[in-house]
């Protein structure tokens, strides 16, 4: 099998010694409702080998889930329209300077919480540190995708939440299809694991450095599984050489 990646992107990456190859596996525009064990079965299973590991968008996940907040239901006060105004928009993507997004945080952590995090986040501005607020919001609200259409016109008019129970979810691929697999909240600028087999062996750091230049992509690639196979290290002549010498001594 020829491992292949994204335009920009390398198969290559070596971590702690180790050279692992990463394919990025192409599918259909997944829609809402689809089952992901279908997908691996359809996409994954023919070429993974027993210690691969597949790399999973979590976005393809909570979209089987239907892990989907629409426009439609969210009403935007006065308070979303007014914080959106400062937050920093970056390569990754609009975040909370999306007037949904922002009412969004509003109605999953309340108003006190969000406008603390927006001061604290002003406040570390002054001293260059970033992230503060989503790190006092959390996770459900930093792993919003989607409420623009840029990429997808589909995702226009709602968001993707962060899928539920991550872990239980590869726990379930590898007990239905046998593969091994992390899900992911990944882009350009950070990566995320957000659930893992529990039969992964490596760690979480190792996990992220070996995904951590994005093999997925941030565009229309239609590649949210990332076959991650580590290469065989190759034996030396004079390696060979010495042991044939030991067993005739």
């Amino acid at each position: 099998m020829k491992f292949e990646a994204i335009e920009n992107k390398k198969v290559e990456i070596k971590v702690n010694n180790n050279t692992y190859l990463r394919h990025a596996i192409k599918t259909h525009y997944v829609q809402i409702g689809e089952s992901y064990i279908d997908l691996i079965e359809k996409y994954v299973k023919d070429i993974y080998e027993k210690d691969d590991i597949l790399s999973i968008s979590e976005k393809v996940i909570s979209l089987c889930q239907k892990r989907i907040v629409y426009k439609k239901d969210l009403k935007v006060g006065f308070l979303a329209k007014f914080l959106s105004k400062f937050a920093m928009k970056t390569d990754a993507g609009v975040g909370v300077s999306n007037i949904y997004k922002m009412q969004f945080a509003i109605n999953m952590c309340g108003k006190l919480k969000v406008i603390w995090a927006a001061i604290c986040s002003a406040v570390g501005k002054l001293f260059k540190k970033k992230g503060i607020f989503y790190k006092i919001v959390g996770q459900e609200v930093s792993g919003l995708d989607g409420f623009y259409g840029h990429i997808f016109s589909d995702y226009e008019d709602f968001g993707i939440r962060i899928p539920e129970n991550p872990t239980g979810v590869c726990n379930e691929i590898f007990d239905k299809t046998g593969v091994k697999c992390m899900i992911v909240d990944a882009n350009d600028l950070d990566v995320e694991i957000l659930g893992k087999s529990n039969n992964i062996s490596l760690s979480e750091e190792t996990l992220k450095k070996i995904i951590k230049d994005n093999p997925a992509g941030q565009s229309k690639t239609l590649t949210p599984f990332i076959l991650i196979r580590m290469e065989k290290k190759k034996t030396t002549k004079k390696k060979k050489q010495s042991n044939k010498k030991k067993i005739s001594d």
